[in-house]
């Protein structure tokens, strides 16, 4: 949302804030005028307003659900019906009009309750009734609503309040009839709704059923004291009206009245958190995307054991669960996962309840995509890196095949022939033209070892020829300090054996140049389907691949392989490389 849009959602719950404010102020002084005790003026304050603060809190956090302003609504309309208590013509015609606003406001939010939206053509039409029998039933029951003589047709008792505006006196012999009807229907539409919430809660997932549970439990607890309490007027034995049992009846009632709008708060939140915990599907997920794994987190979010999760394999044209069996696309219960060019990632065989929430759905669909697509980029990023070590280790083998077939064995020919020379002028009495040949002599031998060093640091021969183990003994005899290696003679694949050994290479260069040690020890040994390589010298310490790029390069090089670099460098401590390469 941008701040145009926060700013608009600020002015609307001040706004909100304040019709509570002026409503809350009138009802009660209305009430007040009609009679009731301190108490019962806190109690009423409270519920009314407990449905207000709750609906500004959800509004807030979540101001596209339509949740908290539902709930902001229902807490103002409780107050319609004190208006009834005043002297004040109008105010009096429209409490006694919209006195059961709130109990239809109420239907409303407990049928779209937690997505804010009504969801399926009975609960639309539902509310769309319970709304008209308020408007035209509470207006026709208006025009016959005398409280000069209908005492007791009203939770307040007032025969000096009003006058009703509306009253039509020639139709006041059909009140009784009416209001019984008016209330019976009601009670009809409140029973239907309680079947359509069975309905829905047995059909709901077991993650929904987490979510609406504090709500009604709410609703519950309040309708059983509110049960309780009219008891005390309907049935003679149960107790005396005004009774100190009634009197704790109707306060724990109001109590849960409170309680209900909080219910509905704390389950429109535990609904995000719900959603949340979605965006730990990337971090499970991780790099390597086990059906397995990648179910038992979904299960975990969408609360739906039966889940199936199958991953699309390319080989198979098919989407294959944990166990290597197909999850077939067709059927109810489906929800596919596309990646943003359209290539097919995973599909969800899910409980059909969890399509009434679709924007779980939607979230997971969005965060298994993330998690399913980094995983393709950073095999492909690896693949990538793989082929380029592999290209580069290929080049180096030529290039040291080329330096040793042609420009080395050149050499070694021209340097065969200068030496036939000098033996052609062992007698020759021109010194100069000995020492000349001498020098030539000299230089060839120079520019053979030189060319062998060369070749040697691209790409050592006795490493194809004869292993790691040998090229490591071959390396420590060249190093510029003592070094001992215990290294295996077996050998592994081409570019493991490359890797590992340009990792000791690196390791000892930087044990000479920057360590300042005075011996290394290096081993190479096979341990659990891993080449193990490892240089210890007894250097300054401190190094750290975020300051050489040697060391970070060596780690780059090891991840393309899968291999992983461990670096334990202590000041004053020397340091410990630890590379590990699988190898089968």
């Amino acid at each position: 949302m941008d701040s145009q849009g926060k700013r608009a959602v600020r002015l609307r719950l001040t706004g909100a804030a304040a019709a509570a404010v002026v409503s809350g102020a009138t009802g009660s002084w209305a009430y007040a005028r009609a009679g009731a005790s301190a108490d019962e003026l806190v109690r009423d304050l409270a519920v009314g307003w407990a449905f207000v603060v709750a609906g500004l809190m959800a509004w807030r956090r979540r101001p596209a659900n339509h949740t908290g302003r539902l709930m902001v609504f229902c807490g103002i309309t409780w107050f319609l019906g004190n208006l009834q208590g005043t002297a004040i013509p109008v105010l009096f015609t429209v409490g006694a009009w919209w006195e059961a606003l709130n109990m239809a406001v109420l239907l409303h939010l407990v049928l779209s309750f937690p997505e804010g939206r009504l969801t399926t053509v009975l609960t639309r039409r539902l509310t769309q009734f319970a709304y008209g029998l308020v408007a035209v039933g509470g207006l026709l029951r208006t025009f016959l609503f005398d409280p000069a003589t209908d005492t007791g047709a009203t939770y307040l008792d007032c025969a000096a309040c009003g006058p009703n505006l509306f009253y039509v006196p020639a139709w006041h012999g059909l009140f009784d009839t009416f209001d019984a009807v008016y209330h019976g229907t009601g009670w009809a539409v409140s029973v239907v709704a309680a079947g359509a919430i069975v309905l829905r809660w047995r059909h709901a997932s077991a993650a929904r059923r987490r979510a609406l549970l504090p709500a009604w439990i709410g609703i519950g607890v309040a309708v059983v004291f509110l049960m309780g309490d009219m008891l005390f007027y309907v049935v003679p034995w149960f107790g005396e009206v005004g009774s100190l049992g009634e009197q704790a009846v109707y306060l724990c009632a109001d109590l849960a009245q409170v309680g209900v709008p909080f219910a509905f708060l704390f389950g429109l939140l535990r609904m995000r958190l719900q959603r949340a915990e979605v965006s730990g599907l990337v971090i499970d997920v991780g790099t390597d995307p086990d059906p397995s794994r990648v179910r038992e987190a979904l299960v975990r979010v969408l609360g739906d054991p039966t889940l199936r999760l199958g991953l699309w394999r390319e080989e198979r044209r098919a989407y294959i669960d944990g166990a290597g069996r197909e999850v077939s696309p067709e059927g109810p219960g489906r929800t596919r996962v596309h990646a943003a060019d359209g290539r097919p990632l995973a599909l969800l065989h899910h409980d059909p309840a969890l399509l009434e929430d679709p924007e779980l759905l939607e979230a997971v669909a969005a965060a298994l995509r993330l998690a399913l697509e980094n995983v393709w980029l950073r095999t492909r990023a690896k693949d990538v890196a793989t082929r380029i070590v592999q290209a580069a280790d290929a080049e180096r083998g030529r290039l040291e095949r080329n330096l040793h077939d042609g420009a080395q064995a050149r050499l070694v020919f021209a340097l065969m022939a200068v030496r036939r020379v000098q033996r052609g002028l062992a007698d020759h009495p021109d010194e100069r033209l000995r020492g000349a040949a001498e020098e030539a002599e000299s230089s060839l031998r120079l520019a053979i070892a030189e060319l062998r060093g060369i070749a040697h640091g691209i790409h050592p021969a006795v490493l194809t020829r004869e292993g790691l183990g040998p090229a490591l003994t071959a390396l420590a005899r060249e190093a510029a300090l003592p070094v001992v290696v215990a290294a295996e003679t077996r050998r592994y694949d081409t570019l493991v054996e490359t890797t590992a050994y340009f990792t000791v290479c690196e390791a000892l260069s930087n044990a000479a140049k920057h360590a300042g040690a005075r011996a290394v020890s290096v081993s190479a040994r096979h341990q659990d389907g891993r080449l193990v390589i490892e240089t210890v010298d007894d250097g300054v310490g401190g190094a750290d691949t975020a300051r050489g790029t040697g060391l970070r390069g060596l780690a780059d090089r090891l991840a393309a392989v899968d291999g992983v670099l461990h670096i334990h460098s202590p000041a004053g401590g020397g340091t410990r490389i630890r590379a590990e390469l699988p190898c089968g």
